[in-house]
């Protein structure tokens, strides 16, 4: 049974899926690079701030940190006890969760990847999509930790397929934004209302996540809310196109996606909501979409 839980990485979202975790009634341990944050966040939600030895000494420890290479180092760095199952919910590289998974075999311990979505929004509420890759008996140890901080959790597979998914998922959003926002630049051009065309492929089979909740919200209301970093999207993009090239499938449109929201250099997009790529699409066409 279950006696403890830790959470390393309180950021935009992990900060908001921990403060779910105290709801189990078991002890929370949290972790962050700075601090500082730990300690406020156990201040709010009833969370326990502890040195990183501490937290990688619970029974089982949840990871949400920027990559794949994070998680490696402090693993290398600070490796979980035998019987612990490591929940990385980092949006990371399925060859490095296949590594850690049998890594942390050998020293009896699992390693679940089990990226997470929704964004910042879904994090707080508790209703995020997680989809995991991994053992089998060590997800469902897991699946009540998990439960506190989602509406869906999925078992996909071996290890790396948590990680897989969620590459392709991200890349499949990128994908939305970028035709919604063309077609809405057709319609510009044409002096077509753009809130009233967005509302009628709401209502449409064209319509989509990115139709719903971001392109309104964020884009026509040129706010470009930062809560999911283009840098990161980037990343994941990258992810889904090594997965592609690894198996020599020619696929066009998510290596033009790719290509599109590459133009934006690294050190620009670490300030960027991922929505704010479009602006590129703008600067081409010389048509800016707002309401």
């Amino acid at each position: 049974m279950t006696q403890s839980v830790a959470f390393i990485g309180l950021g935009a979202m992990g900060w908001h899926m921990a403060s779910h975790l105290p709801k189990l009634g078991i002890e929370v341990r949290v972790w962050n690079r700075t601090e500082q944050k730990a300690h406020d966040h156990a201040a709010q939600f009833g969370t326990k701030a502890v040195a990183i030895e501490q937290a990688v000494a619970a029974d089982v420890i949840i990871s949400c940190l920027p990559t794949s290479a994070d998680i490696e180092a402090l693993i290398a760095k600070y490796p979980p006890k035998s019987g612990a199952v490591w929940v990385d919910c980092t949006s990371g590289v399925p060859d490095s969760a296949k590594q850690l998974a049998q890594a942390l075999k050998k020293i009896g311990a699992a390693y679940l990847d089990a990226p997470v979505s929704g964004q910042t929004i879904g994090a707080e509420r508790g209703t995020l999509t997680v989809m995991v890759g991994g053992d089998e008996q060590a997800f469902r140890i897991a699946h009540p930790i998990i439960q506190a901080f989602a509406g869906l959790i999925e078992y996909v597979g071996e290890s790396g397929a948590g990680f897989a998914v969620k590459a392709v998922n991200n890349t499949l959003m990128a994908t939305h934004l970028w035709a919604l926002a063309e077609g809405l630049t057709v319609l510009k051009a044409q002096n077509v209302d753009l809130n009233s065309a967005l509302n009628c492929i709401n209502h449409s089979s064209g319509q989509s996540g990115i139709s719903q909740n971001i392109m309104a919200q964020r884009v026509l209301s040129r706010e470009f809310p930062k809560t999911f970093a283009l840098d990161l999207l980037q990343k994941d993009i990258g992810i889904a196109i090594d997965l592609v090239q690894q198996k020599t499938l020619e696929l066009d449109i998510l290596e033009r996606i790719q290509q599109q929201f590459n133009r934006i250099e690294k050190h620009q997009a670490k300030q960027l909501d991922f929505s704010a790529a479009i602006q590129i699409l703008e600067r081409d066409t010389q048509l800016e979409l707002k309401i």
